[in-house]
């Protein structure tokens, strides 16, 4: 089969003009950004179509992936041209890649074989720009707070409560940790301090649940860089950065307009990271997209217990709308992997052994399946499975997760070969998602926001991980304190965790229960709208692998992009 990259350049794309007439919009409804095939959204979109009837909302999550990922963004990719077979009309939303996986091991966010959203260059590459403007805003406001410290600290900022880190896109380790403001008074205030990856940024996360750019505004305003000397909330309206922040913001606003090989519209917006962000593209894009077809297919990050869940009870909440279904991506080989019997690591082939049959593999590795349908569930949502089938699987393997989920509580689970056959190989989960769709469900959040920040993480913890109990540092503790004391605690709660296990030990596969989730640090996004709680040891700057993705990416002699997977 072609590479991803080869199968992209055949791809018979249309104008995105004609891409935007699919969805009720016209060309003055567009900005042309470099491509004929990519456009931003103008401002008015919103209001536009405010006065139409919504589509129904269909969320693509996924059991608890191997290091490789299962193909959720494939799957999203082939259920969107898989309803258009069946004549649905359908839109696509989905997160602009970050370059940290880009150039790192996993791979991008443009789905793969002949589900894919194209120009696949430009969409993994910079797009139109969307997380440089988040970058710079983020910096902005990290260069603003230091050049008050060094001008003699008016806010009387207690230098050790700075939470407020630079970002920038790209896995580096070495600069989690690092010391600022070496040499003479002109060169800063020394203090230690650290990068995240941009799209862990709370500007990202911002951009991805915002409503408006007076909200947008708003939010940039409420975002809390640390305490002063009376254990006072610092913001950055304080500061004096959030009404540049939204000038350096104001076109990332906008979505952007793609499509898929099979020309089925795609809205590509924002793009935090589910284990250490809410992993969720943009309330604005579904907003829209929503009222722009019969069906809008959107993509939670990672698994249903990470990238769902705050989908559920983050998003949602800031969006007001409410899923119809949830699908659930499943491989025999996370459910082989689960069994707990091989090791699995990016980079390097599966062991022999996993790949020979063996049901009785896939029945061991069932209970991350089975709880993760549960954790659908406990939301009060049509659970459907897509098992991704890769030519190494065998019959008897995909039939024993079909009946797996059925019984556990799916409304059917479907062989897709979307991969290999575009919308086509969609087809049978296309149709079960319709089903699923029009099935009653009885939506609900899973904890109250009046609950003390406590109490929702002991909630989450417990329900949707299965830990018995939740232990907290002598810091995280004091957080909660402040944060509570300061106005913060009805917040909702955006755990960072490993994606490799429903707990927080990637080492734990399967379902585990009886363990503690240990919460080592709470950190509070007021802006964004959420309590911050990273379990056990989360960092937030990637690092590169041994032989990163960016070792195989070049120009031919055309000045063609090469190697991107």
């Amino acid at each position: 089969m072609l590479s991803d990259l080869d199968i992209a350049k055949q791809a018979n794309m249309q104008h995105i003009h004609q891409i935007a007439d699919m969805m009720g919009l016209s060309a003055e409804d567009l900005d042309i950004y470099g491509s004929p095939y990519v456009a931003k959204l103008r401002e008015d979109v919103l209001a536009k179509v405010a006065g139409r009837s919504a589509g129904k909302y269909i969320d693509v999550t996924a059991i608890t992936p191997t290091p490789f990922g299962e193909g959720k963004s494939t799957t999203s990719v082939g259920l969107a041209q898989g309803l258009q077979r069946i004549g649905k009309r359908s839109v696509l939303t989905l997160r602009q890649p970050s370059q940290g996986p880009t150039f790192g091991i996993k791979g991008g966010a443009a789905g793969g074989g002949y589900s894919q959203v194209v120009p696949m260059d430009i969409f993994n590459l910079h797009l139109t720009g969307d997380i440089h403007a988040v970058t710079a805003a983020n910096n902005l406001l990290a260069a603003m707070i230091d050049n008050r410290l060094m001008r003699g600290n008016p806010l009387n900022i207690d230098v050790d409560t700075i939470t407020w880190k630079r970002v920038i896109d790209v896995n580096d380790r070495s600069l989690r940790n690092i010391v600022i403001g070496l040499g003479g008074r002109l060169d800063g205030v020394t203090r230690q301090t650290g990068f995240d990856i941009a799209v862990a940024s709370e500007v990202m996360a911002i951009l991805a649940l915002t409503t408006s750019l007076k909200d947008m505004r708003e939010r940039f305003g409420r975002i809390v860089i640390g305490m002063n000397g009376d254990k006072e909330p610092v913001t950055a309206e304080e500061i004096g950065a959030a009404g540049a922040m939204t000038v350096l913001m104001k076109d990332a606003l906008r979505p952007n307009l793609l499509q898929t090989l099979e020309n089925t519209p795609a809205l590509v917006h924002a793009g935090p990271f589910a284990n250490i962000a809410h992993g969720n593209s943009s309330v604005l894009a579904d907003l829209i997209g929503i009222r722009c077809g019969e069906y809008l297919v959107t993509e939670s990050g990672f698994g249903a217990d990470i990238g769902a869940e705050k989908f559920f009870n983050i998003k949602c909440r800031a969006s007001g709308l409410r899923p119809d279904a949830a699908v659930l991506v499943a491989t025999v080989r996370a459910l082989k992997s689960h069994s707990g019997k091989f090791n699995v690591a990016a980079g390097r082939a599966l062991p022999e052994e996993m790949l020979a049959l063996n049901v009785a593999d896939v029945e061991a590795g069932a209970s991350n399946l089975i709880k993760q349908i549960e954790n659908v569930r406990a939301h009060g949502v049509t659970p459907v499975v897509a098992v991704n089938v890769f030519a190494s699987d065998h019959p008897a393997e995909l039939a024993a997760i079909q009946r797996i989920a059925t019984e556990a509580g799916a409304i059917g689970a479907a062989l897709c070969h979307h991969h290999a056959r575009g919308g086509e190989g969609a087809r049978e989960l296309a149709e079960m998602v319709v089903q699923a769709a029009e099935t009653p469900n009885e939506f609900q959040y899973l904890y109250d926001l009046d609950q003390t920040i406590s109490e929702k993480i002991k909630t989450i913890a417990q329900t949707i991980y299965g830990a018995a109990d939740v232990s907290y540092t002598a810091l995280a503790r004091r957080q909660i304190r402040s944060y509570e004391a300061s106005g913060f605690g009805k917040l909702p709660i955006c755990m960072a965790k490993t994606h490799l296990s429903l707990s927080h030990d990637p080492k734990l596969k399967g379902a585990p229960t009886g363990f503690t989730l240990p919460i080592s640090e709470v950190r509070a996004s007021i802006g964004a709208g959420f309590i911050y709680p990273l379990c056990g040891d989360m960092r937030t700057m990637p690092g590169l692998s041994v032989h990163p993705a960016a070792e195989r990416v070049d120009l031919n002699e055309d000045g063609e992009v090469e190697g991107l997977f």
